[in-house]
């Protein structure tokens, strides 16, 4: 995936919880990284 092609995703992609403060833990993979595998 090209950067470009990430910044036109990015912003479609939810918000993890637990940078909202919501609780929960950090994401075991990037998700350019699984976008990426698919």
């Amino acid at each position: 995936m090209t950067d470009a092609e990430w910044a036109t995703i990015r912003p479609l992609l939810p918000v993890p919880a637990w940078l909202q403060g919501r609780g929960g833990q950090p994401e075991s993979y990037c998700h350019r990284q699984m976008l990426d595998a698919i």
